[in-house]
């Protein structure tokens, strides 16, 4: 599984750089705004960018600001056209559905993904809520899609808490394996990484709660994850699947296991994954071990 980040910060891109892991950079305008605010006076945005892309050998998402069809095409080609002479490198991401009231088209993001892709610029389709626009975008020849893992589990999470008049924390974990554990052994549980919630329900109870509060039959974000690489898989489409949204580290190893092409990964959880107590007190013990003699002979 490729890694990138999920960050306009540089010295985050560049530390992520020097572990030898990286391999691409996400962003949009809010990262990269805040990243330049933090660099401080006299920084050109479009020298900060061009940074990054210099920084990175693999695909660095950029990402449009319009909404209309043809406003997003000629952004992407402004986007694609200024910085991919940098170091070739550039994706430019669009939304796979950019309606937002009555009268917006559904299909504005999908088309402008098909004109970009036939004249040859990468489009990562981004906001991807549901198999079925995933299965959209790779129709349109995106050349990547970015499932909002993390989103769909605000989605659901919301809708339990409202239904158990509880407001459960944003780090609260859904495992892929939820449903299972519902439909095969009636039982359901909540996992917050830190161990602050842990329920379990009675059978009937968890049943109408998930019947209640699912997505369309989609009962977590790594639910939906799942789906959309089936689909893929069932099709053998090119497309890489992006796994986006990603708010731990134990969803980086299910996503891992699942065998999704990429997962885009905050700074933070990046940190995350190297970290386990047991190892730290391996490390210590290692340390401790080692005789005078056998110091002396490390020293060559």
């Amino acid at each position: 599984m490729k890694i990138f980040v999920d960050t306009a910060k540089k010295d985050e891109i560049k530390e992520a750089e020097s572990w030898g892991i990286l391999d691409g950079v996400t962003t949009n305008p809010s990262l990269i705004k805040k990243a330049v605010e933090t660099a401080g006076k006299g920084v050109s945005l479009e020298d900060y960018i061009k940074d990054i892309l210099r920084t990175v050998e693999g695909p660095v998402s950029l990402e449009v600001g319009a909404s209309s069809l043809e406003e997003m095409i000629s952004e992407a080609k402004v986007l694609y056209d200024k910085f991919n002479p940098i170091n070739d490198n550039v994706v430019v991401k669009i939304p796979v559905n950019t309606y937002m009231c009555d009268g917006d088209d559904n299909f504005s993001g999908i088309k402008a993904t098909k004109a970009l892709s036939d004249q040859g610029i990468p489009v990562n389709s981004t906001l991807i809520m549901t198999p079925n626009q995933a299965l959209m975008a790779a129709k349109a020849g995106a050349a990547y899609v970015s499932p909002f893992v993390g989103r769909i589990d605000d989605l659901i999470r919301k809708r339990i808490g409202l239904k158990r008049g509880k407001d459960y924390p944003k780090g609260t974990y859904y495992p892929e394996e939820l449903a299972i554990r519902v439909w095969e052994n009636k039982l359901g549980r909540f996992i917050d990484e830190q161990e602050i919630d842990n329920i379990i329900y009675r059978d009937h109870e968890i049943m109408k709660l998930f019947d209640w509060a699912n997505d369309n039959g989609i009962f977590s974000g790594i639910d939906m994850l799942w789906s959309v690489k089936k689909v893929y898989d069932e099709y053998e489409f090119d497309t890489e699947i992006i796994a986006a949204s990603i708010r731990t580290a134990r969803q980086v190893r299910l996503c891992a296991e699942m065998g999704v092409d990429i997962a885009t990964i905050p700074f933070s959880v990046i940190e995350k994954m190297m970290i386990h107590r047991k190892t730290s007190q391996g490390m210590k013990a290692f340390c401790d071990d080692v005789i005078p003699e056998y110091q002396e002979i490390l020293k060559g």
